[in-house]
C-alpha cells in the first residue's frame, strides 16, 4: 500500500517540492511530480532550475526524449516511464494513479484555498485506509 506523507503549512510549495525532489535524488529514488495544470508544471520546472542556487536536480517533462533516463519527471497526466517509485502531487485533487507508487508526497500551502484542498485529499486517503505521516513545516525549520 502506498505510504502517504503530508507536508503542510508550506510557505512556498514549490521550494518544498524542490527540497523533496533533492531528497529523492539523494536516496536514489526516481520521482514523478504530478502537475496537471500547465502553469504549475511551468513554475515547478523553473523553480527546479533556480532553487536552491547551489544545487541542481536533473529533471524534464515526462514526454521529453530523455525522460527514461532522467531521475525527476514533471507530468500532467498518468503517463510515466517505468521505474518511478515516488510521486509528488502539486495538483489540487488526488492524482488518479497514486496507488501505483510506493510513496506519495502531498505539499499543502498555508493559505485557505490550499488548506481546504489538502484537507479533502487527506480525508480521501484516510477513508481508504492509507496510513498518513504528517509533517508540519510551520513547526520546523523546513517551512
Amino acid at each position: 500500500m502506498t505510504q502517504v506523507d503530508f507536508y503542510f503549512n508550506a510557505q512556498d510549495r514549490f521550494q518544498v517540492a524542490c527540497r523533496l525532489a533533492g531528497k529523492s535524488l539523494a536516496a536514489g529514488q526516481r520521482l514523478l511530480i504530478y502537475a496537471p495544470e500547465a502553469e504549475v508544471a511551468t513554475r515547478i520546472d523553473r523553480t527546479l532550475w533556480t532553487w536552491p542556487a547551489t544545487g541542481f536536480v536533473p529533471h524534464c517533462a515526462a514526454e521529453a526524449p530523455l525522460a527514461a533516463e532522467t531521475p525527476v519527471l514533471i507530468a500532467g497526466d498518468e503517463r510515466s516511464p517505468e521505474g518511478f517509485g515516488w510521486l509528488l502531487n502539486l495538483g489540487a485533487g488526488c492524482p488518479p494513479h497514486f496507488e501505483r507508487f510506493e510513496r506519495l508526497f502531498e505539499v499543502v500551502g498555508a493559505d485557505d484555498v490550499e488548506r481546504n484542498a489538502g484537507r479533502e485529499r487527506y480525508r480521501f486517503y484516510k477513508s481508504r485506509g492509507y496510513a498518513i505521516a504528517n509533517h508540519d513545516l510551520a513547526a520546523s525549520a523546513d517551512g
